[in-house]
């Protein structure tokens, strides 16, 4: 179809250039991208340097929610977008950028996003590549000090991806994993295409320490989980320079009202606690039948939603809220399968639930406002996953002009 400016997009160009700026500065990414190709004019608004640095900051400073789901090996590598300042979901094509790298038959999953740079797993290979869709780049990440890892080896709750400035095409991938009994850091720098392994040392801190360097969210301190158990998990903390990694590990001392529990993902009616771990913060939800029929049918619902987050001194989790009963009766709906994620950004703590029902995924993004001390349901468009796989679901800074 040929691309012709209307009498609407004749009329928007005839505004006080001012004004344009500030409609554009908050438009997502690919709204611009529609715009710049039916007007020449929004191009060069868009081309200006002043426009770019105030657009960068902003975008770099939002959050995006990224899915992937696919039916089939073959079917083309789509990236699914969606933030707050739209009303619709985004289409991120890669699968032709991905066609050099990846072989066929090649089982991908994807792991995290940051700024431009999306990375994925290759289940068969045991390989990472990074994709940048606004360069059209890809790049094989090579093997960490540890080898070839299946995309069962990669836990949510201990990566970190970290996009550098924009325009800059550098990145850095974190993880934290246990070596023997050594927690440890370990870093890959897309700049020097090299990984470097720490081990983090115990933290030391006065019993009667009010706050401590661990529990630091003023100072950009990236927090990392090496493992997750029942009643304890080991954390990495570690500062932007990457120096001097600490770990703790926190005792969840809270009432467990069953013996069994899912970390990261739920499947199976005898399993109601869910626990899900990211930036240092940890989520628990718990989960019932909701009638008789239900239980005998493994049917379950949300009952209740607690956040949790690292104590003054590291050793203990420390419960921070719970989910108000009203919020609580907005996303009870049945399932059968409950993945998540958790992620804190910009003094928000966001957390999605993504749930299966009888072949059906529903998604649900909750918000936690750290300083109002107060929780919001997050509206999303309609999503049409019906008979589709659940391949990686990560929160993201946004995408930013090169």
């Amino acid at each position: 179809m040929e691309n012709r400016p209307n009498s609407t997009t004749v009329g928007f160009t005839l505004l006080p250039s001012e004004l344009i700026h500030f409609i554009i500065l908050r438009l997502a990414l690919p709204d611009i991208f529609h715009l710049k190709s039916v007007n020449k004019f929004i191009t060069s608004v868009i081309s200006d340097q002043d426009f770019l640095r105030d657009y960068n900051l902003r975008s770099s400073s939002s959050t995006w929610l990224f899915v992937y789901k696919k039916r089939w090996h073959r079917d083309p590598v789509v990236i699914h977008g969606f933030t707050r300042s739209s009303e619709r979901w985004f289409k991120v094509m890669i699968g032709d950028i991905l066609k050099p790298v990846i072989p066929p038959g090649e089982d991908l999953y994807f792991l995290t996003a940051s700024g431009n740079f999306f990375l994925f797993a290759l289940n068969c290979s045991r390989e990472v590549v990074s994709v940048n869709p606004m360069t059209k780049k890809v790049q094989k990440v090579p093997h960490s000090p540890l080898g070839p890892r299946g995309t069962s080896s990669w836990r949510r709750s201990g990566i970190k991806l970290l996009a550098g400035p924009p325009g800059s095409g550098r990145f850095r991938f974190l993880f934290a994993e246990m070596v023997g009994n050594s927690p440890t850091l370990f870093e890959y720098d897309s700049r020097t295409n090299e990984w470097k392994s720490t081990v983090a040392r115990e933290s030391v801190v006065s019993p009667n320490m009010s706050s401590s360097r661990i529990e630091n969210r003023d100072g950009d301190r990236i927090f990392l989980s090496a493992s997750n158990g029942p009643r304890r998990s080991v954390v990495i903390s570690v500062g932007p320079d990457m120096n001097e990694p600490v770990v703790v590990q926190p005792v969840f001392s809270g009432v467990v009202e069953d013996g069994e529990l899912a970390v990261g993902f739920s499947w199976g009616s005898v399993i109601n606690r869910l626990h899900i771990y990211g930036d240092g913060r940890m989520l628990i939800v718990r989960s019932g039948p909701d009638s008789l029929d239900d239980a005998n049918q493994g049917i379950r619902v949300v009952k209740g939603v607690e956040l949790w987050g690292l104590g003054p001194n590291g050793r203990q989790w420390a419960f921070v809220s719970r989910v108000p009963n009203g919020l609580i009766d907005e996303i009870k709906k049945p399932y059968g399968v409950m993945m998540g994620c958790l992620e804190e950004r910009e003094g928000t703590i966001g957390a999605i639930l993504m749930s299966n029902f009888e072949g059906v995924w529903d998604i649900i993004w909750l918000s936690f406002d750290i300083e109002k001390s107060k929780w919001a349901l997050d509206p999303l468009p309609e999503f049409k996953m019906q008979g589709s796989n659940m391949a990686g679901v990560t929160f993201s800074s946004g995408l930013t002009i090169c």
